[in-house]
């Protein structure tokens, strides 16, 4: 991973703009389980941490003996919950602390967690705002001189078995909408490890997806941490199918006065057949995985969600040969293919039939008559 080296000089600068200025393992599914944690000498767990109306993401890599740790935005201002969560992990050491945005439901306890633990860089988009909280974040990483850095679309950087690849923004776009459209300056990274696959897209909204869109990078993943608390102003339609998700987890607050997250962002990751979980309905989610397997579970119990939607669907795991030719495109020899290359883990996987290509696959989908049988 590269390190930068910070400049105090820079921040005073930043200061003034600113206003101050097994069991429990799924094989080659993606479907939730409860039981025990992966026991392996290297994984990685994601913890989408409850945080109200806030964002805050711990990611552990355990490799061997090497735990690297990594946070995604910190939660908000008027809290100190995300504190005391990487408290009673026994969180001493983070290696890379990222901000999306620095509103201040998402750089919120900046500040405390770099008074609190030893951190060796922190990421930001290089937008400012004249927020309080910004203020103390960047007086604590000049206290504690923590590396800086503002990464852009098109870079890679190596953190153990981690590659986060940076998608959004682009050094134009960030100078085009420069605090005019902080939401849609989010940081957006892809993260691979092993050959699952993670989207964080912060509060991007339609203007930022749009112009992700557009990029050559890759957008699809496995798991999408749903743009800015599942509100309508971001999850196109358009951005949903490229990024193609078998799980999609949002960040909200119980009951929360803003509403979310929208019915129709809900409607949308369902007709894409995501499993859908909210930090509103689970409290905090964990992930983890070793690069193939994946198991979730939740603090609270909620409803796992179902893995398809509707009644009487045709199981593409189980149905015989007649029932598959009840959905579009699968013929007599496509069924018997169909059959042949089972289990599949997602409808998404159905592309590796002769004749199935992304349009057909898209038709399937609308015609929301396949699933995966639970």
């Amino acid at each position: 991973m590269k390190k930068i080296k910070f400049f105090p000089f820079l921040f005073a600068i930043l200061l003034i703009l600113a206003g101050c200025a097994d069991e429990g393992m799924v094989e080659n599914s993606m479907q939730p389980t409860n039981g025990k944690k992966i026991e392996a000498n290297s994984f990685l767990r994601i913890h989408f941490i409850y945080a109200g109306q806030a964002d805050a993401t711990l990611l552990q890599l355990k490799e061997n003996d090497e735990l690297i740790t990594m946070l995604i935005d910190t939660g908000d201002w008027k809290r100190k919950d995300v504190v005391s969560y990487l408290q009673n992990e026994k969180i001493s050491d983070i290696d890379l602390v990222a901000i999306t945005h620095p509103h201040a439901d998402h750089i919120g306890q900046l500040d405390m967690i770099l008074d609190s633990f030893h951190v060796d860089e922190v990421w930001m988009n290089g937008d400012t705002n004249n927020a309080q909280a910004f203020a103390n974040a960047l007086e604590a990483i000049e206290v504690h001189d923590v590396g800086y850095y503002e990464p852009r679309a098109g870079e890679s950087f190596e953190i153990g078995g981690l590659t986060i690849d940076v998608i959004h923004p682009t050094d134009n776009f960030s100078k085009t909408n420069k605090n005019s459209a902080i939401n849609n300056n989010s940081i957006v990274m892809r993260i691979q490890y092993g050959d699952v696959s993670f989207l964080f897209t912060g509060d991007a909204e339609l203007e930022a997806e749009k112009e992700m869109l557009a990029s050559s990078l890759e957008l699809n993943a496995d798991i999408l941490h749903v743009g800015h608390h599942g509100s309508k102003t971001s999850s196109s339609e358009e951005f949903l199918e490229a990024v193609n998700a078998e799980i999609a987890v949002y960040s909200a607050g119980i009951d929360n006065s803003y509403g979310l997250p929208d019915q129709e962002v809900i409607d949308r990751l369902n007709d894409h057949h995501s499993l859908v979980y909210g930090t509103d309905q689970y409290g905090t989610i964990t992930l983890e995985t070793n690069g193939k397997k994946v198991h979730i579970s939740t603090e609270e119990e909620g409803i796992v969600p179902p893995p398809v939607e509707g009644e009487g669907c045709v199981d593409v795991n189980t149905a015989p040969a007649e029932e598959l030719q009840k959905i579009i495109h699968i013929g007599e020899k496509s069924a018997e293919e169909l059959i042949k290359l089972r289990p599949y883990k997602s409808l998404n996987e159905l592309n590796i039939i002769n004749g199935i290509g992304a349009k057909r696959l898209k038709d399937i989908k609308k015609q929301k008559l396949a699933c995966i049988g639970g």
